[in-house]
């Protein structure tokens, strides 16, 4: 029996692999993750917890501001009156050391202010984060049951972006889209009120 040559074999198994690949023809769908990250009612929930916190900060923040400007008011009186000739010099002394005991409470109110801003920006990066990974999973997984339901062997999100911010898919036609019914499910649901008149449920 004539034996084949290397190139020979690699050719038919090449061939062969293509004529599988061919008649599986594997179902692929697609999906708008941005439009049901978006939509979905735990996302607005969450900036509304985020957007209440915010606001919270902002109070906080304006609180301790208005302290500072006033303590700097404070401070700006005392230091002009330590300077009054028409004092005795034990009364301008006095008046010194209490602008000096005002300078320190500004700087400890600035070091205050510094570390609560801090504090709140890694906070609230980190709930962001938090929020924003529970409802992917979420999302995440209605998808591949969906997938395994629907005999999908890939779905592929439209929202994609390449590194150069340009769309990853530039053309499909005639793919199954999953968008609307992955959000339907998803907001089935949603306690009363959470939606929108115009967000309706199934």
């Amino acid at each position: 029996m004539t034996k084949l040559s290397k190139p020979v074999l690699a050719t038919m198994a090449l061939c062969g692999l293509l004529s599988l690949a061919a008649q599986a023809q594997p179902k692929i769908a697609t999906i708008n993750l941005k439009s049901v990250f978006d939509g979905y009612w735990k996302t607005k929930q969450a900036d509304v917890t985020i957007k209440d916190r915010q606001g919270d900060y902002e109070k906080e923040r304006t609180k301790m501001v208005d302290d500072y400007q006033r303590a700097n008011e404070e401070y700006r009186k005392l230091s002009d009156s330590a300077s009054d000739q028409a004092v005795s010099a034990d009364e301008r002394d006095k008046r010194k050391k209490a602008a000096e005991s005002k300078l320190l409470e500004i700087k400890e109110i600035e070091q205050s202010i510094s570390q609560f801003e801090r504090q709140f920006r890694t906070s609230i990066t980190d709930q962001i984060k938090r929020m924003r990974d529970n409802i992917l999973r979420e999302i995440r997984e209605l998808i591949n049951t969906k997938a395994r339901t629907g005999t999908y062997s890939l779905v592929l999100d439209t929202a994609a972006e390449s590194f150069n911010q340009t769309p990853i898919i530039l053309f499909n036609s005639g793919i199954p889209d999953l968008t609307d019914e992955i959000l339907a499910q998803l907001n089935s649901t949603a306690p009363p009120g959470a939606l929108t008149p115009t967000e309706t449920k199934p």
